[in-house]
């Protein structure tokens, strides 16, 4: 058997951390498994559904790395295969139109709270001839379900699950207007795709027994079930907005690197001994249903972050250039030169060391791109008083005679100079990181130094030195 999976949106609005990782979970079972991943859009709710929330899915999606094969597909555009379906039950005695109209149902269900009894329908239209129709009122079609025994599920994830099916009312399969409703959509489209293993949150898991029965009616077999256990927020409740429920876009633009989601998305929730560093190779290779917890998980934006130092770490220099540069061009009102990004390229290494998201690497890189004179934090024009005034003036005069003007040089010339003056080398080094940086943070100071290049590290220190005095 081939595995198919599928991710099924509905383009009502972003797509959602927890539904990025339904489609991580999809992605990865089926690549693991050497099988076939579908991306169906599932817009069949068309007053809610939006052409920007489908672009918004399927650019999240793409930014994530998680390609699926072949085209999108709109179910909407296969409701008139829904309606086919829902006619063969019917034609079968497995459906039947039911003519009870809105106020006779909510009659029904006001009767029902009053009594305190389950509200459902109450099959009063499940034997009777259509002939007794009333006048003026278009039926929908109702799936005959079950009245008696039980629907068992043997959830890959939750494990044996079952439901009376007194406790299941004969769903609406067609609406009156002839549109299907989702419980027949979903089915009929993955049986039509050939889905195998359907992997979704379990807040889906009642909706299965109903789907179950769809199934049975068609004499269709039945998919393999996975129910996943939601994302809840630190505090245990449901992920809100100020938990981090937000659209994968807002990640991104928060400086976040799609690998680094990806790992925090497949821990939040599966688990392949102690690893945390899990690479997407790795992920492929590992990734099982069995690995999936039954209980919530509870979304850290701490845990995020760390891993996300990580990968900042770990990544190729130049596409962080890529990503810093917009957010810098933004600050600076301005296109960066070819010079400017090759110096990024080349400072690069030391300032991915100590950030944890791609905001925190424009930032710490701005000091690099300023213009002089350069502006100074509190803490740095605190250092730079008579001394270390003096200690810059002194210094810049040894920089200037050096030949040799590289971050091993220079770390010499100044602990040399720390030495001359009976000086730790941080009392030295620190002026000279308010003067190059206009901060007491920054990467390795002689590193900066030779990444702005001799006549811009003079010409700072010369500014810093002189400025003070006046």
């Amino acid at each position: 058997m081939t595995v198919v999976t599928r991710f099924a949106p509905s383009p009502t609005g972003f797509l959602h951390i927890g539904g990025a990782r339904t489609a991580l979970f999809n992605w990865l079972y089926a690549r693991r498994n050497g099988g076939t991943y579908l991306l169906r859009i599932e817009d069949t709710d068309r007053q809610r559904s939006t052409d920007a929330a489908v672009d918004a899915i399927l650019d999240g999606l793409s930014w994530l790395g998680l390609d699926w094969d072949g085209d999108a597909v709109s179910q909407f555009a296969r409701k008139d295969r829904h309606a086919e379906v829902a006619q063969q039950m019917l034609a079968a005695g497995r459906a039947y139109y039911c003519y009870a109209s809105p106020e006779e149902l909510e009659e029904m269900r006001a009767a029902q709270k009053a009594a305190g009894q389950p509200v459902r329908y109450d099959g009063r239209w499940r034997d009777r001839d259509p002939s007794e129709a009333p006048a003026g009122v278009k039926p929908v079609i109702r799936l005959k379900a079950p009245q008696e025994g039980e629907t068992v599920l043997k959830d890959r994830v939750q494990g044996e699950v079952t439901v009376q099916n007194a406790q299941l009312d004969d769903l609406i399969l067609l609406r009156a207007d002839g549109t299907p409703t989702y419980l027949l959509a979903v089915v009929v489209d993955d049986h039509d795709m050939g889905v195998t293993h359907v992997i979704r949150g379990d807040d889906h898991l009642t909706n299965t027994f109903r789907q179950i029965q769809i199934y049975n009616a068609m004499g269709w077999d039945l998919p393999e079930f996975g129910h996943i256990p939601l994302i809840h927020g630190p505090d245990g409740a449901k992920l809100s907005k100020r938990h981090g429920a937000l659209g994968v876009d807002a990640y991104r633009d928060m400086g976040y690197l799609p690998e680094a989601i990806r790992n925090y998305l497949l821990r939040l929730g599966w688990g392949h001994g102690d690893d945390e560093i899990i690479s997407t190779e790795q992920a492929v290779e590992w990734f099982n249903l069995e690995g999936i917890g039954r209980s919530p998980s509870r979304f850290d934006f701490a845990k995020l972050e760390n891993l996300n130092a990580h990968y900042m770490r770990q990544a190729d220099d130049a596409r962080l250039v890529g990503l810093a540069t917009p957010r810098l061009e933004a600050e600076l009102g301005r296109a960066l030169t070819e010079s400017e990004r090759d110096l990024l390229t080349r400072a690069m290494n030391g300032l991915k060391q100590r950030a944890r998201t791609v905001v925190d690497l424009a930032q710490s890189a701005r000091f690099y791109l300023a213009a002089r004179p350069l502006a100074m934090d509190e803490k740095a024009a605190a250092l730079l008083d008579e001394k270390g005034r003096g200690i810059l003036t002194d210094l810049a005069a040894r920089f200037e005679a050096e030949a040799d003007f590289t971050a091993a040089a220079l770390e010499g010339l100044v602990r040399a100079f720390a030495e001359e003056r009976g000086e730790k080398l941080g009392k030295i080094a620190q002026p000279l990181r308010a003067a190059l940086t206009g901060s007491t943070v920054s990467p390795p100071i002689f590193e900066v130094a030779e990444i702005l290049g001799r006549a811009e590290t003079l010409a700072r220190m010369k500014d810093a030195a002189t400025a003070a005095r006046g």
